[in-house]
């Protein structure tokens, strides 16, 4: 759907001002959409445990993009938690993050592929579809390419760090009807992949759908 939605939705009734977009992704396929500066961007999580891969550009110019690295180092902390601010590259803040129903969120684990599918799983998942193919099919239409994609957030996602430094992906910290809000501070393009991985626990092996709300 893309349109106002009923105020009596539980979803909705807490967002700030006018609900101007609402729309449900499918598992396993891509959202991409202008947040403009001040508009307040909800993602839920309708059945629980899905990981929402997200990357955001500048919408005047994506040289200007989510930079991990620069969020961590600002942060201090490897994990987004309620009050992080999204910098750019440019060390220009993106989007923050005002609520989230979920301790933290992931921003270390990436976006899997099929060479990292077919690298960690084996040569049969090679045909499998995987973030980088969705964020590949919304950004070549805009003049994006393979080196336009960075690192990105994992919002819903469990990677703990284990006492040797390495990397886990275990089950999601979810559940069904949680979401997590964020304030656009420029105007922006947020790009998703709702996750397709099924070889992992991060989508506790079945890809569900989730809501985007745009308000402002």
């Amino acid at each position: 759907m893309n349109a106002k939605t009923c105020a009596t939705d539980p979803h909705v009734i807490d967002l700030p001002g006018e609900v101007v977009y609402d729309e449900v992704v499918p598992s396993r396929l891509y959202w991409q959409h202008l947040v403009k500066a001040g508009q307040q961007l909800r993602i839920i999580d309708l059945e629980g445990n899905q990981a929402v891969d997200l990357l955001i550009y500048f919408a005047d110019d994506d040289a200007e993009r989510y930079s991990a690295q620069d969020t961590m180092a600002a942060q201090g902390n490897l994990f987004l938690r309620n009050g992080a601010v999204l910098l750019s590259n440019e060390g220009r803040a993106m989007m923050t993050i005002v609520d989230t129903s979920v301790a933290y969120h992931d921003t270390i684990g990436g976006a899997c592929s099929v060479e990292s599918n077919a690298l960690r799983y084996g040569h049969h998942t090679k045909a499998q579809h995987a973030c980088v193919e969705n964020y590949l099919k919304a950004s070549l239409p805009a003049g994006r390419s393979k080196r336009d994609i960075v690192s990105n957030v994992n919002f819903f996602m469990n990677v703990p760090v284990e006492q040797d430094g390495a990397l886990g992906i275990v089950d999601g910290i979810s559940a069904p009807g949680l979401s997590v809000d964020l304030r656009a501070e420029m105007d922006v393009v947020v790009l998703v992949s709702n996750c397709p991985q099924i070889n992992n626990p991060c989508n506790g092996f079945n890809p569900t759908p989730v809501r985007m709300i745009i308000s402002e």
